[in-house]
């Protein structure tokens, strides 16, 4: 049994970045407000403490407030010294492999960001800057993989969900594995990890030796959301918003397994920009799909989509409940689909560049109580607009819950007060209740604490 709790060692990367500047290890070592060392040791950590039961960044660091790690250029390599790490990244003194990995992923991704990508593409629109920003990050990791055709399914789920969910998340996974399919999700636990893991054994049986397991996360929610260790592609976008765009211009299709606040968050993003006219054409396969006795919280999130987005948005989707084989063969077909698609308008296999996406999806939101109290939730807009308002307010409850910032700022202001027409904050507060009453909101959910208070304004006009 392990009894030690921290190492301090010091490690070199296997294959890549092999050499950094002298200006590159300042800004990573650059403790000011413009450096990159608090993004960087907060990333770090998340990636060694993989396979942690805490989901608050503000609980993980301060678990490991005495963790440092400092960068330097030796003599035939980057090294990295690390003090007071979390012993379970190691095995008899050695880091795990696969984590050593991700340390270096980090550290590439950082560096590529905070460096190489501030004068990225000049005279594009902002809009058209981000796509090309988000194409340019995931093609310097290595995840653009141009002779492939269509086969990397996204799976979208809770952290946060019990073992029967998480057993059949890895049936389906193992399912889309069978049929040469590859995993991409957000890297962490629950919901994240049951694909991936099913995928293995079925790329093991179909001796695929090249399985791909992306994991894309971004510096808030990385601490909260620790890459499990099945990962071998991982990448650190910027902020949520990029996260969300690399989701869905590196996917084909896209699976959608219980979850909670971040879930529905990811739900209202791909539907708002399917919604688009201009997207209306363009194939996406999307799947929500659960376990037998799972009815009752898809019945919820469609209700929720009807009564905020309308009818059209639930033709964009299609439920499956308790069928792994179905869920499979419905994706199958579907980047076959994308395949055809794709060759008939001459698009890329790789990157999704013709689906649109609106400025409102990809600007930065920052959760404060101020923002949260601004948007704009009522009927009478674009029903992309709606979504794009409703993905914010779910962010920002995913931020009040698991995110440093925002469970600092809940501490010091106390919840987010969200407020809106009655018509959009009924079913709002029905789901978010409905997510609490399932325990979804949180792993420790019996010490959770709403971080919002819902308020309809009666002087917005009832569509």
């Amino acid at each position: 049994m392990m009894t030690e709790k921290y190492v301090t060692t010091r490690i070199t990367p296997l294959e890549s970045l092999d050499t950094l500047s002298p200006y590159e290890i300042d800004k990573l070592q650059d403790v000011s407000q413009g450096g990159l060392y608090r993004l960087f040791r907060q990333c770090c950590l998340a990636v060694l403490n993989s396979g942690s039961q805490l989901d608050s960044t503000k609980m993980v660091l301060d678990k490991f407030s005495n963790f440092d790690i400092k960068i330097s250029q030796k003599h035939r390599s980057v090294q990295l010294e690390l003090r007071n790490a979390p012993a379970a990244a190691f095995v008899n003194g050695e880091i795990i492999t696969g984590i050593r990995e991700q340390l270096f992923s980090v550290l590439r991704d950082l560096l590529y960001v905070g460096t190489e990508m501030e004068t990225c593409c000049p005279g594009a629109s902002e809009s058209e800057t981000i796509t090309n920003m988000v194409f340019h990050i995931l093609r310097h990791a290595n995840a653009i993989r141009p002779h492939i055709q269509p086969d990397l399914v996204v799976c979208w789920g809770g952290h946060s969900i019990d073992r029967g969910e998480y057993d059949y998340t890895k049936k389906v996974g193992y399912e889309m594995g069978l049929r040469g399919l590859n995993i991409c999700t957000g890297c962490g636990p629950g919901a994240m990890k049951g694909p991936m893991k099913g995928a293995t054994i079925s790329h093991a049986k179909q001796r695929i030796k090249d399985g791909r397991y992306v994991g894309i996360s971004e510096p808030g929610i990385i601490a909260a959301e620790s890459p499990n260790p099945i990962v071998n592609e991982l990448i650190i976008m910027p902020d949520i918003e990029k996260r969300l765009e690399a989701f869905v211009r590196l996917g084909h299709g896209i699976v959608v397994f219980p979850g909670g606040a971040g879930t529905a968050e990811e739900i209202l993003y791909i539907l708002g920009i399917l919604l688009h006219e201009k997207n209306h054409n363009i194939p996406f396969p999307l799947v929500f799909t659960g376990p037998e006795g799972s009815d009752a919280y898809f019945n919820t999130i469609d209700d929720f989509i009807r009564a905020t987005l309308g009818d059209e948005a639930t033709k964009r989707y299609q439920i499956i409940v308790d069928d792994p084989h179905s869920v499979a063969e419905v994706m199958r077909e579907g980047l076959e689909q994308v395949t055809r698609y794709r060759k008939a308008t001459s698009e890329s296999f790789h990157y999704n560049w013709q689906l649109y996406i609106p400025e409102a999806f990809q600007q930065p939101f920052e959760p404060t109580h101020e923002n949260m109290a601004e948007l704009k939730l009522m009927k009478g807009q674009p029903d992309f607009e709606l979504a794009a308002h409703l993905r914010r307010a779910l962010s920002g409850i995913v931020a009040g819950n698991v995110k440093e910032p925002g469970i600092r700022a809940i501490e010091e202001n106390g919840p987010f007060e969200i407020c809106g027409e009655k018509a959009i904050m009924q079913p709002l507060d029905h789901l978010l209740e409905s997510f609490v009453a399932q325990r979804r909101m949180k792993i420790n959910y019996q010490e959770y604490q709403p971080c919002y208070r819902l308020q309809p304004d009666s002087q917005l006009a009832e569509a």
